[in-house]
């Protein structure tokens, strides 16, 4: 007699739109492999997650945080392949993608697609996309942005359950293999201070420290923090910014902790003075007690009429921090990406990531718009405005001198003022230290043959440019005359969308993540903001809404151009019984380049979650 209860029923699985992936393809080959090229079949079995990144994107940065608990929890389930996929001409340098695995510690096999190839096989739209592909070998969701990695764990953990009921579950080791550690006294070196001894201060950001050195910029005096990464007393996260404060002090942009430290020299001691460690989102506090605020990827600092500034590269703002009243505020941006100038209010910045102090201005290296800008009082009380020296936008790039109305950067990460008036730009993706002169409007090239130089200080009649990716600091001589160099301008290599003339269906698609549902407790949970560049791109359709869809009137005399559209969707737990649910913000900024033909589509989507089902 056997009078064991019978076996449950397993759950159905659940019905999910599948397609078939398409191979993966690169024509600069495999990293993180140990030299083994990959195919899907090599991954049958496994969860795969594909991962469209570039190594200048902040929000890919954020995405490459967000998946490590993920990565290390299923381990012996999930595979997780970086598809690189450029945006500037310098990110298609394989040895430039080889450095960019390293600096940001992308444990997982990379694949180097230069030329897009899996991108648009993939019919990617934006960076970060995220595309889940179960052991089976077809695609079950994709992503873009930031704030999903609460969604694909929950799918991540459902399909686990899925397939090891059917017996199509492979679990064991991944194909990652680490490579050779490179022993070098800096890796990655970010930004430098000159201290006021005369030695250097230098974050060493892949190293998670700070480096002082000595005067000559080469021998180690003392390393300050761990080593690891982390948020504690001796523990850092990958720092850049850094600035001396009146009190002998130094404040130090700790980003991937999203928060302000200030180290005590003579101590060693570090404190946190602004941020809680958690990343800013869409609707969080702008201001208030400092250490009650959330920040999101802090990249320089610089003292500037009484205060601390810094260039907010994650949200695109300037944020203020005051050491006196312990606040933090919004000083300038929107949070929207793109090159836009005016009442500091409603600008736009793209990655500010270098800054530097010069009388009555704030020099600003605007990366992600190849773009050299600057804050200045507007002469109304308290206001500030930012006007714009160099670059047009985020699609316009290169390398090219004379007037700066026509001159070309190329994602610029640092800015030095100069004693004569001009600024010092480190032209970080040209290799190159340029020079723009106010007084005269002109754009030169000072040096060339750097490696992704990042910061430089003046020392003198010197200045010690931060190589990056040589691991090191160079003095230069600062040159009575410019180097040449002939003139080289490229935009981002994305095709553009052809879309019909008229009117143009725009969908963001987004589904809850399972078990899940929009949060509408206190209205609306989603937000839909579209703008265009030429402004008179759109006839009508531009400004913000609570729909994930838009109809929008193309003018007829304008036949190409680019979309700006950002959108962002609050989910939370769908359990009535549950008094306070978790809730997951979703958002992305979307800069879609389209040209205007007659056979184009009369319908653009847009994923942000889940699968268009219209495709």
């Amino acid at each position: 007699m056997n009078d064991s209860a019978p076996a449950p029923t397993p759950a159905p699985a659940p019905r999910r739109a599948r397609l078939r992936a398409p191979e993966l393809i690169g024509k600069g080959g495999w990293l993180n492999t140990g030299g083994k090229e990959l195919t899907l079949s090599d991954l049958r079995g496994r969860i795969t997650i594909l991962d469209f990144w570039t190594f200048c994107c902040i929000n890919c940065l954020h995405v490459l945080d967000e998946l490590r608990e993920l990565e290390e929890k299923h381990r012996d389930t999930v595979v997780i392949i970086g598809v690189h996929s450029p945006k500037f001409v310098h990110e298609a340098e394989h040895a430039a993608v080889v450095d960019a695995v390293e600096r940001y510690e992308v444990h997982h096999p990379v694949l180097d697609d230069p030329e897009l190839a899996t991108w648009k096989q993939y019919a990617v739209r934006a960076w970060p996309t995220l595309v889940v592909i179960d052991p089976e070998g077809y695609i079950v969701a994709q992503h873009a942005g930031e704030g999903h990695a609460h969604a694909i764990a929950r799918l991540v953990e459902e399909l686990e359950a899925e397939h090891e009921a059917k017996g199509t579950l492979r679990r064991g080791d991944g194909p990652y293999v680490a490579p050779e550690p490179v022993s070098t006294d800096l890796r990655f070196p970010g930004k430098a201070l000159l201290l006021p001894g005369g030695n250097f201060l230098v974050s060493d950001s892949t190293r998670h420290q700070l480096v002082e050195l000595a005067a000559d910029g080469e021998s180690v005096v003392r390393r300050i923090g761990s080593g690891e990464r982390g948020f504690g007393a001796d523990a850092f996260s990958e720092p850049q910014g850094l600035a001396l404060l009146p009190d002998g002090r130094v404040v130090v942009a700790d980003t991937v902790n999203h928060a302000l430290r200030v180290l005590d020299l003579e101590s060693g001691a570090v404190e946190t003075v602004a941020g809680t460690g958690r990343q800013w989102w869409q609707g969080s506090p702008t201001s208030g007690p400092a250490l009650e605020v959330d920040l999101s990827s802090p990249w320089d600092v610089a003292w500037w009429r009484g205060k601390v500034w810094i260039a907010m590269a994650g949200v695109h703002q300037l944020w203020t921090w005051d050491p006196e009243a312990g606040t933090v505020e919004v000083a300038a941006g929107t949070t929207n990406e793109g090159l836009h100038d005016g009442p500091a209010a409603e600008a736009w910045f793209a990655q500010p990531s270098g800054l530097a102090a010069a009388g009555d201005r704030l020099w600003i290296a605007d990366s992600e718009t190849s773009a050299l800008r600057y804050v200045e009082p507007d002469g109304e009380g308290d206001g500030y405005a930012i006007r714009s020296a160099v670059g047009t936008g985020l699609f316009d790039f290169g390398h090219r001198d004379g007037e700066a109305a026509q001159a070309l950067l190329q994602h610029p990460l640092g800015v030095t003022a100069l004693p004569d008036g001009s600024v010092a730009v480190c032209d970080t993706y040209n290799h190159a230290l340029r020079r723009f002169d106010p007084a005269t409007g002109q754009v030169s090239t000072l040096a060339t043959d750097l490696r992704e130089p990042s910061d430089a200080v003046l020392v003198g009649a010197d200045i010690v440019v931060v190589e990056s990716a040589r691991h090191r600091l160079t003095r230069l001589r600062l040159p009575e005359e410019a180097v040449r160099v002939d003139a080289v301008a490229h935009r981002t290599q994305r095709a553009a969308t052809e879309v019909a003339p008229g009117t143009l269906r725009l969908d963001v698609v987004f589904q809850a993540p399972a078990g899940q549902k929009l949060d509408t407790r206190y209205g609306p949970s989603t937000r839909l903001l579209v703008s265009s560049t030429p402004a008179e791109l759109l006839a009508a359709g531009e400004g913000a809404g609570t729909d994930l869809f838009r109809e929008l009137a193309l003018n007829p005399d304008v036949t190409e151009g680019v979309l700006h559209v950002s959108a962002m969707a609050a989910s939370c737990d769908d359990d009535p019984e549950n008094e306070y649910p978790a809730c997951h913000v979703h958002q992305q900024d979307w800069g879609v380049p389209v040209r205007v033909t007659a056979g184009g589509a009369a319908r653009l989507p847009l994923v942000l979650a889940g699968m268009d089902d219209q495709e």
